[in-house]
């Protein structure tokens, strides 16, 4: 919200009767009427925009309000392109699939869920397979196994007439999950390689 330097526009903008006022080098000016905040964005050619009406009082700077939006859009901009996407990666298996294939999807999985995606495991059934589904779960089964340490189950799995499928979400690194493998104050911290030292021996 910005109060041009104009005054029969304050109360329309920037409806508190007094704001803390912060220049253009960011220095607090302190707590003031509106009227004399728009008075000194005015005597420097500036605007006065309101940048926390939810404060108390709110915070206005005195800035080039043109300026300031540049910047707004430029910090958004910035937080979009850094900002991580994640998507749902779908890898196929067969119920006879053989090691190297699995091996070489597996690969795919791992650097998926590396990435931070989630990772859609289905198998797909033909002909008689349709009929023993277990087949498929014996799959995910083993996927599920095989990456214990990386990935865990969104839900439960999902049995089509043509397939069986899964939800793989990444496992967090730190918190819970690296307080479990190493707790605070376990022996192997405190003695340092597990190894206890023998009681000294009383001196004679």
């Amino acid at each position: 919200m910005v109060a041009r330097a104009k005054p029969h526009r304050i109360n329309e903008m920037i409806q508190a009767r007094e704001v803390r006022v912060i220049d253009e080098d960011r220095q607090a000016l302190g707590v003031m009427p509106v009227s004399q905040a728009v008075q000194l964005a005015k005597d420097r050619g500036l605007d006065l925009v309101e940048i926390a009406p939810n404060a108390e009082p709110p915070v206005c700077k005195i800035t080039d309000y043109g300026k300031f939006l540049y910047e707004q859009r430029k910090k958004d901009h910035e937080a979009k392109k850094h900002q991580k996407q994640i998507q749902i990666k779908e890898i196929k298996f067969r119920p006879k699939i053989s090691v190297h294939d699995y091996d070489f999807k597996m690969k795919h999985v791992k650097r998926f869920l590396g990435e931070g995606n989630k990772v859609k495991i289905t198998v797909m059934l033909r002909g008689r397979e349709k009929q023993k589904p277990e087949l498929g779960h014996q799959i995910l089964g083993r996927v599920l196994g095989d990456l214990k340490d990386l990935a865990t189950q969104d839900g439960s799995a999902r049995k089509l007439d043509w397939a069986v499928s899964a939800l793989l979400v990444p496992m967090k690194s730190g918190g819970k999950d690296a307080k479990a493998k190493n707790p605070q104050g376990s022996p192997k911290t405190d003695q340092g390689h597990g190894q206890e030292k023998a009681p000294s021996r009383p001196s004679e």
